[in-house]
């Protein structure tokens, strides 16, 4: 089964919209564990406006499942992941000003640069996720780097879903297929949730895990989270 990872960075925006700790993300971390989810990540950027680097520090050794961190990998970010050692540290281009992550890697111009990274993350122990689009010479690439997994950026299957499944599912085929013979772990994230996930799940062949977060914490409000992380593992099913 697919395994479900919970991105926490939601509650951590409507904390620090009014300050102090509430929501409290430690709690909400231990929750999503306690209600069957397999992984917690998180997604700390520089300006820290939702995870912060603190909070990182703080849920290590509360998290009783898969840790994992994403981010760009710039000199304060790898201290941290060196420093806290998470299970897996996913890496994503994002600009410090992005709002969201909104790219993948190019794994071809920029292989001697995640080369190097990995290998030091890999020194310490910590598996290496790069997040790449759904685009086959990507995946491949991105196994001459020595990292153990991809994750494919999903927002556009997200974007095309309703409109046409088969063709919004059919780059990332493609892309999982290449990054499996290729013997990269595959993960998946970026906008997936509970009305298109089940459809993703059953297309992708040797997905290992998805993180979601957006949908997930938006859908709990209405659903509740236990309740909510009940359906998510459903789907994975």
């Amino acid at each position: 089964m697919t395994r479900l990872s919970v991105n926490i960075n939601k509650v951590a925006t409507i904390r620090n919209a009014r300050g102090g700790n509430v929501p409290d993300v430690l709690k909400v971390a231990m929750d999503c564990e306690l209600f069957g989810a397999q992984g917690i990540t998180v997604h700390p950027r520089p300006d820290e406006r939702h995870i912060r680097y603190a909070d990182v520090r703080a849920l290590k050794p509360l998290v009783t499942t898969e840790f994992n961190i994403e981010g760009n990998p710039q000199p304060e970010f790898i201290k941290l992941v060196l420093e806290v050692k998470p299970h897996q540290v996913t890496l994503v281009p994002d600009a410090p000003d992005a709002l969201t992550s909104n790219q993948g890697w190019d794994t071809i111009k920029h292989a001697s640069f995640l080369k190097q990274v990995i290998a030091e993350f890999h020194q310490h122990g910590i598996r290496t996720s790069i997040f790449v689009d759904p685009i086959p010479e990507m995946a491949r690439a991105a196994a001459d780097t020595g990292t153990d997994r991809v994750e494919l950026y999903t927002e556009s299957y997200a974007t095309r879903f309703f409109n046409n499944p088969e063709e919004a599912i059919a780059p990332f085929v493609e892309t999982a297929r290449a990054a499996y013979a290729a013997g990269l772990g595959i993960n998946a994230g970026h906008d997936l949730s509970l009305d298109n996930l089940t459809y993703f799940v059953k297309h992708i062949p040797n997905l290992l895990e998805v993180s979601i977060g957006h949908a997930l914490i938006s859908e709990a409000l209405y659903l509740g989270l236990q309740e909510t992380i009940r359906r998510y593992l459903q789907a994975l099913q």
